[in-house]
């Protein structure tokens, strides 16, 4: 098993799949779902097995693929996989196909066939898996821009009443950051060409370069933008609350989930090893931002009426400590990190998966239009009630690991940054139990639509505004009342979706040690390219 190239097959199969599911013609959208589904449930089956046949212990890249892409350029088409990125892919095999289920009606209410919108999400899943598999800098810009483009379609064609203008902003704003970085990539080529007689691309042979620590520190500025825009960090976070609140949920999980993660990856994949001096130079500036991300975040979060603007902010608030566990510069905050990185995707894709059943129902973004969910939906109160658990990190949830690692890692060497984070546990549980308590709790406020499709909410009437379907475009107005009907609890198949996540939560918060072990020794080599590895014990 070790010579099946199982990287490529997680990029082509997808890939492939996307082909198929576009070239079908009009009127094919359950046999586009059916074999969407397919489609990821075997990209999962692969990630798992390439995680089987991973060794922790083994070199630090396997699973490797490299093939002659530009010969001229020293480009390769190199992929490889380190625990930090496996875990990374793991998550997305995982969420892929629960939210291709969650999503099976709700692409039906677009302007544009189901099968696109299903065509886009697998080309979404291959550039996210070349992403984060990527050894070559070049092979990584490359997917690293390309994944912008059926984001961008999925948010412009199947979003809220303001998709366009999210779509365009979440584009430019990360075009524009790929652009800096493509500038230090070129830079680092030049480096490495005046060092070793001919330029590369290969991280190897990068991180073995002795650059001169002011170089270092432009280079680690290109690569740091376009990452601090990726993850974001507050100040470069305000395209997220938009994007996040006008993305279909489908793709709002796997924004939020995964495509934010490429920030904090890339910090550790290349920002520390590969520029280790001004790495070290510029942490406190890194870690300023961190902890102003966790705070300010959270206070907006708190002031906001929108669920899922809301749930937008809260990430931004989570990626701040994940930034402020990799810029500690110790194994336990780093490998919390990590872990942090796996465990938001799962806890805030139930969250948005769930808020995104509950507005189906409701047909309102608006906290304020819902009450008293809870007495006619409990499967659904009770797994809004567990994914807010979670993103507040309680004890006995998979989030709270992650926290309790980067916080008792970054105390030591960083106690007035750590401190300060830790009053945004505080506001998250003002954040998300406030939200929970006006949807869930108190008197009802209004009603949903007739029960139908075994307890899915009824698909959305024909588009409406400029294409927007009806669902979307009445997003602020409360659901009309109709006298007497029940707020339907959650479908057999919204339970399947939501079980799986509820079961890792659990599963990882009772016991991570597996993912732990996939990522520290990972953690451990990153960290030693930078002669930090020390750290203290976990």
């Amino acid at each position: 098993m070790t010579d099946i190239p199982w990287l490529v097959l997680m990029i082509a199969v997808p890939a492939v799949g996307a082909a198929v599911v576009a070239a079908l013609p009009r009127g094919r959208d359950l046999l586009a779902k059916q074999v969407t589904l397919g489609v990821s449930l075997l990209v999962l089956l692969l990630a798992v097995l390439a995680t089987v046949t991973f060794d922790p212990d083994g070199d630090r890249f396997q699973l490797t693929t490299s093939v002659s892409w530009i010969p001229d350029f020293g480009a390769e088409f190199a992929l490889g996989a380190d625990g930090i990125a496996l875990v990374m892919l793991l998550l997305i095999g995982v969420l892929v196909p629960l939210v291709v289920a969650a999503s099976w009606h709700e692409a039906d209410a677009g302007p544009r066939p189901a099968r696109v919108f299903f065509a886009w999400l697998l080309l979404l899943e291959a550039m996210m898996v070349g992403v984060f598999a990527a050894t070559d800098i070049l092979l990584f810009y490359v997917f690293f821009e390309a994944m912008l483009v059926p984001m961008y379609f999925l948010i412009g064609s199947f979003g809220g009443p303001r998709r366009q203008y999210a779509a365009v902003k979440f584009f430019v704003y990360s075009l524009v950051g790929g652009l800096v970085m493509l500038a230090a990539v070129i830079g680092l080529y030049v480096v490495s060409t005046s060092q070793l007689g001919e330029g590369t691309f290969a991280f190897d042979a990068l991180r073995q370069l002795e650059i001169d620590p002011d170089v270092q520190k432009l280079l680690f500025l290109g690569f740091f933008i376009a990452f601090a825009i990726k993850a974001p960090l507050v100040p470069f976070h305000t395209w997220l609350p938009d994007s996040g609140a006008e993305a279909p949920i489908g793709g709002a999980v796997l924004l939020v989930g995964v495509l934010d993660k490429v920030g904090t990856f890339g910090f550790l994949r290349y920002c520390l090893p590969l520029f280790p001096d001004a790495s070290r130079f510029f942490a406190p500036f890194v870690l300023v931002l961190a902890v102003a991300g966790i705070l300010y975040a959270a206070l907006l979060a708190m002031g906001q009426s929108d669920m899922k603007r809301l749930v937008s902010y809260t990430s931004i608030s989570h990626f701040g400590f994940i930034a402020l566990g990799i810029f500690a510069f110790t194994t336990e905050a780093a490998t919390g990190a990590v872990l942090y990185m796996f465990n938001h995707g799962i806890a805030t894709g139930l969250l948005f998966l769930v808020v995104g059943m509950l507005i189906s129902r409701g047909g309102s973004r608006q906290i304020g239009d819902y009450g008293g969910v809870a007495a006619t939906a409990p499967k659904l109160a009770g797994a809004f009630l567990i994914a807010g658990l979670a993103s507040l990190a309680l004890p006995g949830t998979n989030s709270f690991v992650s926290e309790f690692l980067v916080l008792i890692g970054s105390f030591p060497e960083r106690p007035v940054f750590t401190i300060l984070a830790t009053l945004g546990i505080i506001l998250a549980a003002l954040y998300v139990l406030l939200m929970y308590q006006r949807t869930m709790h108190g008197p009802p406020r209004g009603m949903p639509l007739a029960d139908v499709h075994g307890g899915d909410p009824a698909p959305a009437p024909e588009p409406a505004r400029g294409g927007a379907s009806a669902a979307t475009a009445t997003v602020s107005a409360p659901a009309p009342a109709r006298g007497g009907s029940r707020f339907p609890d959650l479908s057999r198949r919204e339970l399947a979706v939501v079980a799986p996540l509820i079961a890792l939560i659990i599963g990882l918060g009772v016991y991570p040690q597996p993912l732990l072990e996939l990522i520290e020794p990972a953690v451990v080599a990153t960290l030693g390219d930078m002669d930090l590895a020390g750290g203290t014990d976990r």
